[in-house]
């Protein structure tokens, strides 16, 4: 079969193309091709340049296309309600041009009726309602919360529960919704283009737990191994102040985070479960906390770089995308630093592998000594462990309050911290030939923990400059020494 992705460079479309390319052919429309460029299945579907307004460009790019997906909506655009009703009755036309077979769109779940939703709600249920009532059979899911590391929902909801140990919420943290694994939408989005006959009608999709918001934080906090979350509702707290409080304490932007909350006054609750009686093999829904679960591992010991390299496999709907907004995949700190060297790599990374132990960290001894004895203070390896041999490293090697967790010799050295530390921690260092001499790369990361890890961070960032920066002017140099 032959499918059209409009919105594929957002969230839950570049997760969509991967699945969809395992039976079907994969056109995608995009108003900025180059956004595409890096996310690991580019080479395998045709990219067409279009903008969803243009009636007679959608219809060229879905010429001899059977399905297309309708992913796209404008919310953090302002105005975006009337932009996305001429969106959806441009793309609606154009279908019915091309002599499409089926259109599939993800709406908003929402109480029975649409009276008095909130402009997000209600512009997804006429976007909904433009498509059903289009030339071509439409099928419309409505979903409520989307449960997956990137989903701007679940990056409110993290980043409230991991900040927040004492929330201050207003009513609606008591609405009851029905949230849902962005697995379980991806695979209900495949599963549509294929349902025999043509329906065209909504479908309500959900997971198999009715929780309210307050549920939802405390459900996290457990799987996040974070203490238990005291939320304190407050009748007088306003969706816009509590729009204004989500843009204070979370990088979620307010123009998202406003329709967001707006919409969660609302409950969100499946009143059907028709679509999953009509597919052939019906999985079981993914219960909350596992969905959390696999949310977070996004962020693990094995795969910290996909932090911060340009794009990673696509083989879990956790896993970060280039097309990914910088805000989402919850909170990582870094500090890099970089120095141009004029001794050749191979010199260069003779003094890195060298480090720790007796040679020590090359800036500020007495601050290493001291976090060391703190660490041992609270039980944790401190200093004491040097390391095994004085001028060699091998992969899973103990180095001081360190691990030799990825060994690249004369290229990478990555580290990963086994102290005592309210969250996780690596050091990366990278050695490349740069001309005649070395650039030297030098990179710390942290995944805090908790508000416990966020304020460890900002409290002992005034020494980063001392620190890291030191232990980077001091290797090179130290190379330069030795020639």
């Amino acid at each position: 079969m032959r499918v059209l992705v409009a919105g594929a460079t957002g969230y839950l479309g570049s997760r969509l193309v991967p699945r969809l390319l395992a039976g079907h052919t994969v056109r995608c429309l995009a108003r900025d091709p180059g956004k595409l460029r890096d996310v690991p299945w580019a080479p395998d579907v045709e990219v067409v340049r279009g903008d969803v307004l243009d009636r007679d460009g959608v219809r060229r790019a879905a010429e001899a296309v059977d399905v297309l997906y309708y992913l796209v909506h404008s919310m953090n655009t302002r105005g975006f309600a009337d932009l996305d009703r001429r969106a959806a009755e441009s793309v609606a036309a154009a279908a019915g041009d091309a002599g499409l077979r089926r259109v599939v769109y993800l709406g908003g779940l929402h109480p029975a009726g649409g009276q008095g939703l909130s402009a997000h709600l209600a512009s997804r249920a006429e976007v909904g309602r433009i498509f059903l009532d289009g030339p071509v059979p439409a099928i419309v899911l409505q979903a409520g919360v989307v449960i997956g590391s990137g989903s701007a929902s679940f990056e409110m909801l993290r980043y409230l529960t991991e900040r927040l140990p004492v929330s201050v919420t207003p009513r609606w943290v008591h609405t009851r919704t029905q949230p849902i694994a962005v697995r379980d939408v991806l695979a209900y989005l495949v599963a549509a283009a294929d349902l025999p006959g043509a329906p065209n009608r909504t479908f309500d999709i959900g997971g198999p737990d009715v929780l309210t918001y307050a549920d939802m934080m405390r459900g996290y906090a457990r799987v996040a191994g974070l203490p238990r979350r005291v939320i304190v509702p407050v009748p007088l707290l306003t969706p816009r102040l509590s729009g204004q409080w989500v843009n204070l304490v979370t990088p979620v932007p307010r123009s998202i985070a406003m329709p967001l909350i707006e919409s969660l006054e609302h409950e969100a609750v499946c009143t059907e479960d028709d679509l999953r009686a009509l597919l052939p093999t019906p999985a079981t829904p993914t219960p909350y906390e596992r969905a959390v679960e696999l949310a977070l591992l996004r962020i693990r010991d094995a795969d910290v770089e996909s932090h911060w390299s340009a794009a990673s496999a696509a083989g879990a709907p956790a896993d970060p995308l280039p097309t990914d907004p910088a805000w989402s995949g919850g909170s990582v700190r870094t500090d890099e630093r970089s120095v141009r060297c004029d001794v050749p790599p191979q010199r260069l990374w003779e003094v890195v592998e060298g480090i720790g132990g007796e040679h020590g960290w090359y800036s500020f001894p007495l601050a290493w000594a001291v976090r060391g004895w703190l660490d041992r203070l609270a039980g944790g390896v401190g200093l004491r462990r040097g390391r095994r041999h004085p001028a060699r490293l091998q992969l899973g090697d103990a180095l001081d309050w360190w691990r030799v967790e990825e060994l690249d010799r004369g290229r990478r050295l990555r580290l990963r911290a086994e102290m005592k530390v309210p969250g996780r921690a690596w050091l990366e260092i990278t050695v490349t030939p740069d001309g005649a001499g070395s650039l030297y790369r030098q990179r710390a990361v942290f995944v805090p923990h908790g508000l416990a890890g966020q304020l460890y961070w900002w409290a002992v960032w005034p020494f980063h400059g001392i620190v890291f920066g030191g232990m980077a002017r001091n290797i090179t140099g130290a190379a330069r020494d030795s020639q």
